[in-house]
């Protein structure tokens, strides 16, 4: 016997339909043109916390928080000109006191003098935006403070290294006999020119970016590396680290000039910085390619950390994980930014004692 249902022919029964409107989760109202509920489903009641005499005796905009009522009273106006709304959010006060957010869609009929209208509690979406607004000023706010720090840093720096190069030009080598000390004069010399160059073209990057995103251009890993080292080829020398680098798969990246050669330093100083005491430290830089993304890799045997304890806080700002006198928590958060800022992810695996692994996928 065919059991199959001919929805051609389903009898229309009234039941139904009050059945429908009051089971709804949404809130279903029928409201008058004189501004007064005329019919309402559970949810409005259930929500609000009034009863049904109380939400049909008083006046809607009387249930409106205080602020939203003028443009409320101005769209109800329009209704009743014939004009359907769609989407229009406001908030309601709960009997408790609690606001809500509901976004309503409400169509008029003129000939019965009522409108027919559908709600959504969107509470818990507004308190989403304005969590992420809050933080989005909040971050403005510290990238506005590290851009002002990197601006009176660097006017700070430029007058003594300025200075100390004046002195280097200054020293008439040929005077020194001993060769030692002439290779120690021209080591301080470079590393202070470089200093300054670094200096220089940090300001005039920041200075040239007020645009949302930094500019990107092919760059050489193993030259940006070697540009980085030379920077702390004494602090790598003193350390005793051992400076592994392998670009087999990925020689270049699309990305921006500072920002890589920041990541890098930035990785390497860390490395050597929190080193473990019974070891020499070892860093590995190196490059390959997965599902098509270019990757850099930086690790190390250092110390390492408790991935389980600084879940969701190694990049944050000011988060210091060691005890170490030049920790400041600000070079991992660099880090972070210089990446997700262009549309690249960063990985990282770390154990304690047995030293951490940055995985840096660049965007493709």
């Amino acid at each position: 016997m065919d059991k199959s249902v001919d929805l051609n022919h389903v009898s229309y029964d009234p039941h139904n339909l009050d059945l429908f409107f009051e089971l709804s989760p949404d809130l279903l109202c029928i409201a008058g043109y004189d501004g007064y509920f005329k019919k309402i489903n559970p949810a409005v009641s259930k929500l609000l916390g009034y009863s049904n005499e109380e939400l049909f005796s008083r006046p809607i905009n009387d249930f409106v928080y205080e602020e939203d009522k003028g443009v409320t009273a101005q769209v109800r106006y329009e209704l009743t000109r014939s004009n359907p709304l769609y989407n229009f959010e406001n908030r309601y006060v709960k009997k408790n006191g609690e606001v809500v957010w509901l976004s309503w869609t409400s169509y008029p009929v003129e000939d019965d003098q009522v409108i027919f209208a559908i709600a959504k509690n969107v509470t818990h979406k507004k308190r989403f935006e304005e969590e992420r607004n809050a933080l989005l000023t909040n971050l403005t706010k510290i990238n506005k403070e590290l851009k002002q720090l990197t601006y009176t840093t660097s006017h700070d720096l430029r007058p003594p290294i300025n200075n100390l190069l004046s002195v280097f030009n200054l020293l008439d080598i040929s005077k020194i006999n001993d060769q030692q000390t002439i290779e120690i004069i021209e080591m301080l010399k470079s590393a202070s020119e470089r200093m300054r160059q670094t200096i220089n073209h940090y300001v005039d990057s920041i200075s040239t970016k007020e645009q949302l995103y930094a500019s990107e251009e092919p760059l050489d890993l193993n030259e940006s590396l070697e540009v980085v080292l030379q920077s702390i080829d004494t602090l790598v020398q003193d350390s005793g680290t051992t400076i592994k680098a392998n670009f087999p798969e990925v020689k270049k990246v699309h990305f921006n000039h500072a920002y890589l050669k920041s990541i890098m330093l930035n990785l390497i100083t860390n490395s050597i910085k929190y080193a473990r005491p019974d070891c020499p430290p070892v860093v590995s830089v190196s490059s390959k390619r997965k599902n098509g993304v270019a990757q850099l890799i930086i690790s190390d045997n250092g110390m390492g950390f408790d991935m389980e304890k600084v879940k969701g806080k190694i990049f944050g700002l000011n988060q210091q994980f060691h005890d170490h006198k030049d920790s400041k928590g600000i070079g991992l958060y660099l880090v972070y930014n210089h990446v997700t800022s262009l549309g690249g992810q960063i990985d990282v695996e770390s154990q304690v004692n047995k030293g951490t692994k940055f995985t840096i996928s660049f965007k493709n």
